[in-house]
């Protein structure tokens, strides 16, 4: 009598391949469609973009990132808009997870140019320049951009830039919440530049005598709907004449040995996006970068006021003193001295 051992069924090891299987080509067909809507969304977006005046012009746009990532590259990408600021640079990538394609992350491996309407072109490159949007269905999606070690570099017949370089920027905007509950027309916005270098005979070079400047800055924006139209009339024109405004503005400056807590009520930005109205500061050692900037060979600044403004605080000796500097008329005054030309927003 021979015993025939038992013979298993190997239809068994086959599931696993098989839902295994199923499941990747599910994936693959998902990821072909994600990567279908993007490409098409964004054909859509600059057409309508063309028809509103701006030009833009690139290479033909390629996708990559199969299975996990949508990889969107945009070759010798060149936007300018209506108000005649734009970038151009020799590649623009947005990425995002492909199960997460409500958060983008747009990035400028080899630098970028920047166009400032009547100012001229601006080369920046760095060890990273990158944008990010998430929360694409909310009224105010979050922003974040950042420069990592930028370098900045006016191109010929451009007019100067304030620095030539900064170990960091960093801007970030998102609804601000009351209660807990996102506002509909509120922002939050925080801008930081950390260790920024000027311009030879600059004022900023003048105000940190040749050192570092640092700024650490948030407030909230009040009318951020009527934030739009990138005209001639420049972004701030609607948002000013509805009564935008900057709230809660704190911050601290650092410029040179000179620092600074400032804060701010209320500011606002006339048509042409200058600011107006007061910023408070409580300020150590102010006298250095006044009188610093005092020295500076720009034509922006006024010597002269700088140095009265300089001598009115140097009796602070070593103690914090309390500052208001005026915005009107276009112009930066402290007290009785117009110092420069109001920052310009836009």
């Amino acid at each position: 009598m021979t015993d025939t051992a038992p013979r298993h069924s190997r239809r068994g090891l086959a599931v696993p391949f098989l839902i295994v299987g199923v499941l990747l080509a599910a994936w693959t067909g998902w990821w072909f469609w994600l990567t279908d809507q993007v490409e098409t969304r964004l054909t859509a977006q600059v057409e309508v973009l063309r028809q509103d005046g701006w030009t833009i012009t690139h290479d033909p746009v390629s996708t990559t990132g199969w299975p996990f990532r949508t990889r969107v590259s945009m070759p010798q990408a060149d936007i300018l808009a209506p108000s005649g600021h734009g970038v151009a640079a020799p590649e623009l990538v947005a990425e995002a997870s492909s199960w997460n394609p409500g958060h983008w992350v747009v990035v400028v491996p080899d630098g970028l140019t920047l166009t400032r309407a009547d100012k001229g072109r601006i080369a920046i490159a760095g060890d990273g320049l990158r944008f990010s949007i998430s929360h694409l269905r909310d009224r105010f999606p979050d922003l974040r951009a950042e420069m990592i070690r930028p370098t900045f570099t006016p191109l010929e017949g451009a007019e100067p830039f304030p620095i030539v370089s900064a170990e960091r920027i960093q801007l970030e905007t998102r609804p601000h919440l009351t209660d807990g509950t996102a506002s509909t027309d509120e922002l939050d916005v925080l801008f930081r530049l950390i260790d920024a270098r000027g311009r030879p005979g600059g004022p900023v070079e003048g105000a940190t005598r040749q050192g570092m400047l640092s700024a650490d800055v948030e407030g909230t924006i009040v009318g951020a709907s009527r934030l739009q139209g990138m005209d001639s009339a420049g972004v701030f024109a609607a948002w000013t004449e509805a009564g935008g405004r900057f709230t809660a503005v704190r911050g601290r400056l650092k410029a040179g040995d000179s620092t600074a807590l400032i804060s701010s009520d209320s500011l606002s930005a006339r048509a042409d996006g200058r600011l107006q109205g007061s910023l408070a500061l409580t300020a150590e050692q102010p006298m250095a970068a006044i009188a610093g900037l005092a020295r500076s060979q720009s034509g922006a600044v006024n010597r002269m006021s700088a140095a009265g403004a300089a001598a009115a605080t140097a009796g602070s000796g070593g103690r914090p003193v309390d500052l208001v500097v005026q915005f009107r008329d276009g112009r930066t005054w402290l007290g009785p001295f117009a110092l420069a030309p109001a920052p310009r927003l836009f």
